[in-house]
């Protein structure tokens, strides 16, 4: 009866040091794949802040009206919770909020800029599919990844040229390994920022599908598209929003380092 006892602890302990060995792996994957993403982020923010330095350059004193001031403290505000959201990182996962939060800021910065130059507020709509850095995106273009079939994709004016004249968009590059690839070649680890950036519009499934990011997930994100805008599915479901508070000051630092960037606004 004894011996029994000792085979049932024996196994007890195998069982333990496994699930250990198990939850240890997990947490060193996690931490592997925050790694990969977090400088990426930074970068992102870094970028959004640069921007809206160049807009803070680039704004009459005094000139911008209640709407214009309740836009950029918007995009101030944006910026401000991005630096917070990308500082307390855990995992990857939580990369999607961090880009959603900047898109939201760019989108803030770009009626400011239409409210400056008395143009009519813009329409919202995705980020840059080729490098959200590259800011809100102006028209689709019909692009073909390696290997892949051909799908409409948002494009900031820049790359829409690129890809129309039969040249390579200036594409966001990551570093997987030793080597540099665009984003949705680099895994499921960045599948989280894209969905920030894509999925409340609806488009990660028909952006990413044939990519290796869309083959990792299962050859799309089914069911991770997040809550669409109104009228989410047709050409005006990227709704005019516009809103914020009386305008203050802020600090475009935050980050170590900057990002190249080839935009397109």
């Amino acid at each position: 009866m004894e011996w029994l006892i000792v085979f049932a602890a024996v196994i007890g302990l195998v069982a333990y040091a496994g699930n250990r060995k198990s939850r240890v792996q997990r947490r060193e994957l996690q931490a592997a794949e925050l790694a990969v993403v977090r400088r990426t982020v930074e970068e992102d923010v870094v970028a959004f802040g640069e921007d809206l330095q160049r807009l803070g350059n680039q704004l009459p004193s005094g000139l911008l009206d209640e709407g214009g001031r309740a836009d950029y403290q918007r995009a101030l505000d944006a910026y401000e919770a991005a630096k917070v959201a990308t500082d307390t990182l855990t995992n990857a996962d939580q990369t999607r909020h961090v880009a959603t939060i900047i898109d939201d800021g760019r989108y803030a910065v770009a009626c400011v800029r239409a409210r400056v130059e008395g143009r009519p507020l813009p329409q919202r709509r995705p980020a840059c599919f080729f490098d959200p850095r590259h800011g809100q995106s102006v028209t689709d273009v019909s692009w073909t990844p390696s290997g892949g079939i051909a799908r409409d994709v948002p494009a900031c004016r820049l790359d829409a040229e690129r890809v129309e004249a039969g040249a390579d968009p200036a594409s966001r590059q990551v570093l997987v390994g030793n080597q540099r690839v665009p984003y949705w070649e680099a895994g499921p680890a960045f599948a989280p920022m894209a969905l920030g950036y894509f999925g409340a519009f609806g488009l990660a499934q028909s952006l990413f599908l044939g990519t290796a990011m869309g083959a990792m997930m299962g050859g799309g994100f089914d069911g991770m598209d997040g809550e669409a805008f109104d009228g989410a599915g047709d050409d005006t479901r990227y709704g005019d929003t516009s809103a914020g508070s009386d305008s203050s000051g802020w600090d475009p630092g935050g980050f170590d380092g900057g990002a190249g960037m080839d935009g397109g606004m």
